[in-house]
């Protein structure tokens, strides 16, 4: 007998998760951009519109530098290529009922953890199931962005300091534990922070904007991690 299909309502229990998670860091986020000058509005429409913590740090940067449209279509681009590669990875597992719609509509809901939990499913992803999913990360990470640039407005100047650098806490959080484990992850940090302090603080690359600074050690520090540490080599480096 044929199992049953991946319901909404399944998608909205496993969503339960990512959606706590979400609310937290997008917090930080909301914080962090009315530091910078941005209105808790602004910052929220951010988070419905661009699901990417990293993306909209990034974004976030280049819109208090004044950067161009240019810079941010490029760091945009560049930080979250990883969700096409996920949405097709994801396509594999997609139920028939998945018209091209559907398909639009849920990749725009595509995040690290969502593509985590869905691709663990041992059965098809229906349509309903990833809507379910996608809801409650995507509804807390709007409120939690609303709460945060709300908060950001009343609190003392310390206190917002103190709490808009929580975000960059979960981004160190992130590496760390890789990093421990993989050389070919440690060496490629410490070349992107390298290459970001040069950039920074060297007077000959100062004219350097923060969006193309980014770009410039997003690719400089993956391409020399591919060339470095190339898959092959990388596990023979972790056996030995």
């Amino acid at each position: 007998m044929e199992s049953k299909k991946l319901s909404f309502k399944e998608g909205l229990a496993d969503g339960v998760p990512i959606g706590l998670g979400y609310l937290s860091v997008s917090f930080s986020f909301g914080i962090a951009a009315v530091t910078q000058g941005v209105s808790a509005l602004a910052a929220t429409v951010v988070s419905m519109t661009n699901l990417t913590s990293a993306g909209q740090v990034a974004g976030l940067s280049i819109i208090t530098a004044a950067g161009t449209l240019l810079e941010m279509a490029l760091a945009q681009l560049i930080i979250n290529m990883r969700y096409a590669l996920m949405s097709l990875s994801l396509s594999q597992k997609l139920d028939t009922g998945f018209t091209t719609p559907h398909r639009f509509l849920a990749a725009f809901g595509i995040t690290d953890e969502i593509f985590a939990v869905a691709s663990g499913k041992p059965k098809e992803i229906t349509p309903s199931y990833m809507y379910g999913l996608i809801l409650l990360p995507f509804l807390c990470w709007s409120a939690g962005t609303l709460l945060g640039g709300i908060a950001g407005s009343v609190l003392p100047e310390m206190l917002r300091s103190a709490l808009g650098i929580a975000i960059y806490g979960m981004f160190i959080a992130i590496f760390i534990p890789p990093a421990r484990k993989s050389a070919g992850v440690l060496v490629t940090v410490i070349i992107s922070a390298a290459m970001s302090c040069g950039l920074r603080y060297i007077p000959l690359f100062s004219h350097v904007s923060s969006g193309f600074a980014i770009i410039i050690c997003t690719l400089a520090a993956s391409a020399a991690g591919a060339i470095l540490f190339p898959r092959g080599g990388q596990k023979e480096a972790e056996a030995e």
